[in-house]
Formats: structure tokens, C-alpha cells, sequence
């Protein structure tokens, strides 16, 4: 397991130091809190890729329609 070039003896010694810092009361809540967070900054990264993917689709969407509109048409027979 490597997180963040963390591997597992480092990430205990860190849960450790947290646990002595904040106490085993706090760590649940600390717990909870980080997931929250990272729940909402997935979700705002999704709809930001989604809004973004939506802008590029239609400027793309308009140039090829531009393109349609100025190309030579051929005369009729």
C-alpha cells in the first residue's frame, strides 16, 4: 500500500501521533469531517469536468456549424 509515496509504516506512526494528539473520542469525528470533505471536493471536481465536457461540445458544436454556413455550396442542376 502506497499513498502519496506513504507506505504502511509511516501511516501508523501517523494514525499513532493522531491518536495521542487527539485523543480517541476525537478521532471518529476527525474521521468523519476529512470524508466530508473529500465527498464534496469529488463531487464540485465532477461537476466542473461535467461543465467543462458541456462548454467543449458546444463550442465545437457551433465552429463545425460555422464551417457548414461558410463552406462554397455546389449550384443546383
Amino acid at each position: 500500500m502506497n499513498v502519496f509515496g506513504i507506505g504502511l509504516p509511516e501511516l501508523i506512526v501517523i494514525l499513532v501521533v493522531a491518536l495521542l494528539i487527539f485523543g480517541p473520542k476525537k478521532l471518529p469525528e476527525i474521521g468523519r469531517s476529512l470524508g466530508k470533505t473529500k465527498r464534496a471536493f469529488e463531487e464540485a471536481s465532477r461537476e466542473f469536468q461535467d461543465e467543462m465536457k458541456r462548454q467543449t461540445a458546444a463550442l465545437e458544436q457551433e465552429q463545425q456549424a460555422k464551417a457548414e454556413s461558410e463552406s462554397p455550396r455546389e449550384p443546383s442542376a
